[in-house]
């Protein structure tokens, strides 16, 4: 099960990499993080290296409990995360920030799931697309409004 949704920010590649480049940052935009204000996290070594890990447990069904690793970096361009969710069920998928410069101060950001999914569960995956699809898109515009206020 591949998603995939992208917006435009008026804003350098370079500053939108840096922002989201530190994981923590994402309490500000994924709708994920923000659904929960009272889970427990935990963070193991350097947010914005490879290797960083994030790991959260929440009672709201909906976020669940998980970690999630960065795994690749190419400065400047991308940003690759391996997700392992624990709960509300077991499995694994692949996240990618995919940063594209269009001009001096316009980047294009795509947020790239990718999630094996085995039958029976292949059987929901249109309506999980559509609705990670809508919280992709949600924390995409929550990107967009606090990198262009700044």
């Amino acid at each position: 099960m591949k998603i995939e949704k992208s917006i435009e920010i008026n804003k350098s590649s370079e500053l939108v990499f840096d922002y989201l480049r530190i994981t923590v940052n994402q309490d500000n935009f994924s709708v994920w993080n923000m659904a929960d204000p009272t889970m427990k996290k935990q963070y193991q070594g350097k947010d914005g290296a490879i290797g960083f890990v994030y790991s959260w447990d929440s009672t709201i069904k909906n976020v669940g409990a998980g970690a999630q690793e960065i795994t690749g970096l190419e400065d400047g361009k991308s940003i690759e995360y391996m997700i392992r969710f624990s709960r509300p069920m077991q499995n694994t998928a692949k996240i990618k920030f995919q940063i594209t410069r269009v001009s001096e101060n316009r980047t294009v950001v795509a947020w790239i799931f990718d999630s094996p999914s085995k039958f029976p569960m292949s059987l929901l995956s249109p309506i999980f697309k559509k609705m990670l699809g809508k919280d992709l898109e949600k924390g995409l515009n929550n990107l967009k409004v606090i990198l262009e206020k700044n």
